[in-house]
């Protein structure tokens, strides 16, 4: 699967649009109060754990964005867009959410 935030694929010629497909995963507050426990590992400033689930999060997305395309017939996703937005009360949750168009190239 290509995954690319371009909305053409330099060298590939797309054949066929299938829609917009998206992936989410939202990060419940539980996992940042354990995140901030462990804020030891932070060096100049910056949490290896905290940047560890953001990253889980993020490939868990882009998992779930490749799985809706394929579902489609899709072979690649152009124009992606990644987002963090903070949600739930308080701002008790951290949602990664990324989009795209699912197409097939050749």
């Amino acid at each position: 699967m290509i995954l690319t935030t371009t909305p053409t694929i330099q060298g590939r010629e797309i054949t066929r649009y299938h829609g917009v497909v998206t992936g989410e995963v939202i990060i419940g507050a539980n996992i940042f109060r354990d995140l901030f426990a462990g804020i030891r590992d932070i060096v100049g400033g910056r949490s290896g754990s905290y940047e560890k689930a953001l990253g889980g999060a993020r490939e868990e997305a882009f998992e779930e964005l490749s799985r809706r395309a394929k579902d489609l017939g899709g072979n690649a996703v152009v124009g992606i867009d990644l987002d963090y937005e903070v949600i739930g009360e308080k701002g008790s949750m951290l949602m990664v959410s990324v989009s795209g168009t699912a197409v097939t190239v050749s």
